[in-house]
């Protein structure tokens, strides 16, 4: 069984699509077959991962207005067993034509639910707000991993953010628990990153599970991007790609804890 993850965080700059791309890559550098889906309009993961956004024929909006299928969205990458669903700014104007249809909140559900058992795990990667294209996320997802940024103002929103999931769980009718709190950007020589840290453990005190492992600030990691590639294939070594493997690890145990 597969299980569907979305990485979701209304605010920009705190590592949601660096983790959506290396983690799934560390993912599957460990066996694991893994997709991501580019829900955002923005197009970053797609970029990150080698693809062309200005050339693909079919995407998550062809995939959402029914212009394609399921089978037809995936594209290999260039890592072995990381797949991806790109996106590109064409996306932007989907959710005018998303509000037109009835149950518009189940579309990407509809077109992913049954289809994603070829994967071990499924990543969405939403944009930075909460908007129908995340709502769409959060109807389709099992769980939700929360990267937060170890800087001022990390927390800021963070209620608003919490408030949307649980509507979607009471109003939607569809449960999508916390999977983690994720800790990036973190530089453990400062005092605001180690109090972030303390924040973010009051803030979700006894009710989250915060992973061990920290994404720490690292150049290697905002450089890859422009190579079109993860991390775990630009920089083996660097500090970054050895996070995100020790991430992945954490992950698959913490599946396995939950299977027990």
């Amino acid at each position: 069984m597969s299980e569907i993850i979305t990485i979701l965080n209304q605010k920009g700059g705190c590592g949601k699509t660096t983790t959506a791309v290396n983690l799934g890559a560390a993912l599957a550098q460990l066996g694991r077959k893994v997709l991501v889906i580019d829900i955002d309009p923005q197009g970053n993961a797609t970029t990150s991962l080698g693809i062309n956004k200005s050339e693909i024929e079919t995407s998550t909006y062809a995939l959402l207005l029914g212009k394609c299928s399921f089978d037809e969205a995936i594209m290999e990458t260039s890592t072995p067993n990381l797949y991806v669903i790109p996106s590109n700014i064409s996306l932007s104007g989907a959710e005018m034509e998303l509000t037109k249809e009835i149950g518009y909140h189940y579309i990407l559900n509809e077109k992913i639910e049954d289809k994603c058992n070829m994967f071990d795990y499924v990543f969405i990667d939403a944009p930075p707000s909460l908007s129908i294209l995340t709502l769409n996320a959060l109807v389709a997802t099992d769980s939700v991993i929360i990267p937060i940024q170890s800087e001022f103002y990390a927390l800021e929103g963070m209620a608003d953010l919490l408030k949307t999931i649980n509507l979607v769980e009471s109003r939607l009718n569809n449960p999508c628990p916390i999977k983690g709190i994720l800790i990036t950007l973190y530089d453990p020589r400062t005092r605001l990153a180690r109090d972030v840290v303390d924040n973010v453990k009051t803030f979700f005190k006894d009710t989250e599970y915060i992973f061990k492992e920290k994404i720490p600030r690292n150049v290697k990691l905002a450089e890859a991007p422009s190579h079109g590639q993860p991390c775990i294939t630009y920089d083996p070594e660097c500090n970054g790609t050895k996070s995100y493997m020790k991430l992945a690890e954490e992950l698959i145990k913490l599946e396995g804890e939950s299977n027990e």
